[in-house]
């Protein structure tokens, strides 16, 4: 007897949403020297990040409100009412409440019915909330996954800075932005997601993050900015990021011209030239968000790949590249049915 073949699973619906506030680098920069207990040299923002403009959550906007917008533009592209859906997955570095799981409030809003619960692992959680989904679907826990993200980071920028160092010390929650995304994930005839391949160094967990709100820091404003920077980060994707790509390569024998997308999580502008020179990915594979939209953490990639996925055609591969905190990598190619 011939083996059972393994059930394709694929992404068959995207979707993003955008908060309506938008702010340039120089309006932030401003805003954060307003008291004026300190001054920064002008266009710094700009000058060190690349990034232009981002848009940041109205006081009355959470995660989940950017999270169910992205999940109801998923859901209409995908004609799907929400209880045709039997798994909502939340997978974000950012959430409503410390408890309940944000996948209820989410829920509740949407109207769906399914099992909910949240997945949290930094910059790559909606990765792993694809992953997530996938692997329940192949175990027969569920049919259909919802899978959305709502990050709202700019909640953790240090806005009336005191010192030069406290600027320093939380310098990367100046790259912040806010967004949703969302994605369909179930079975399909053809396409689906190929591989998907991991590497932690989680010796660096305290290279950058929000300590508050767990049982170390339970409370306190102090612990509820992002603290850290992007250059030890960094150091740990230049250490490993060329490996775990070389083995993706040689396990899978795809070059960078086989896909005709590159989706990888962006900073900074110079962070992001600085992978383009490591692995050597064409620039044009790649979709440039970070200049307009600034990190927008986990959203990252469902953005760039709602802003692509009009354009594939069916059997365009497309990978995805994530690095979070922790510190994490990981890839997954998804190939277009």
């Amino acid at each position: 007897m011939q083996p059972a073949a393994i059930p394709r699973i694929g992404i068959t619906a995207v979707g993003s949403h955008l908060p309506s506030r938008r702010l340039t680098s120089r309006q932030l920069q401003d805003e954060v020297t307003s008291g004026g207990q300190l001054a920064l040299p002008e266009g710094m923002f700009e000058k060190a990040t690349g990034i232009r403009t981002r848009h940041f959550a109205a006081d009355d906007e959470y995660a989940s409100t950017l999270a169910v917008g992205a999940a109801r533009r998923a859901l209409a592209a995908r004609g799907l009412h929400p209880q045709e859906v039997d798994l909502l997955l939340f997978a974000s570095a950012t959430r409503d409440v410390c408890e309940p799981a944000t996948a209820h409030i989410v829920q509740a809003e949407l109207g769906t019915r399914a099992h909910a619960l949240d997945v949290s692992n930094a910059c790559n959680s909606f990765l792993n909330g694809i992953d997530l989904a996938r692997a329940m679907i192949l175990a027969g826990r569920a049919r259909r996954a919802l899978v959305v993200t709502g990050e709202t980071p700019s909640r953790a920028m240090r806005r009336a800075p005191a010192s030069a160092p406290e600027v320093r010390d939380g310098f990367a929650g100046y790259t912040f932005g806010d967004a949703g995304a969302a994605v369909v994930v179930e079975a399909v005839e053809r396409g689906g997601i190929l591989e998907v391949d991991t590497s932690t160094a989680s010796e660096h967990w305290e290279a950058g993050g929000i300590p508050g709100g767990g049982s170390r820091h339970p409370r306190g404003d102090e612990y509820s900015y992002f603290r850290g920077g992007g250059k030890e980060l960094r150091g740990v994707f230049e250490e490993i990021g060329p490996a775990v790509l070389a083995r993706l390569a040689a396990r899978t024998g795809l070059g960078w011209d086989d896909y005709a997308r590159v989706l990888v999580h962006q900073v900074t502008v110079p962070y992001l030239e600085r992978f383009v020179e490591l692995t050597g990915v064409p620039d044009r594979k790649l979709v440039r968000t970070v200049p307009e939209l600034g990190n927008i953490a986990s959203a990252t990639l469902g953005v760039q790949l709602d802003r692509i996925q009009g354009t594939l055609a069916p059997g365009d591969k497309v990978l995805m590249i994530g690095l979070g905190g922790g510190v994490s990598l990981m890839t997954m190619i998804w190939e277009a049915s």
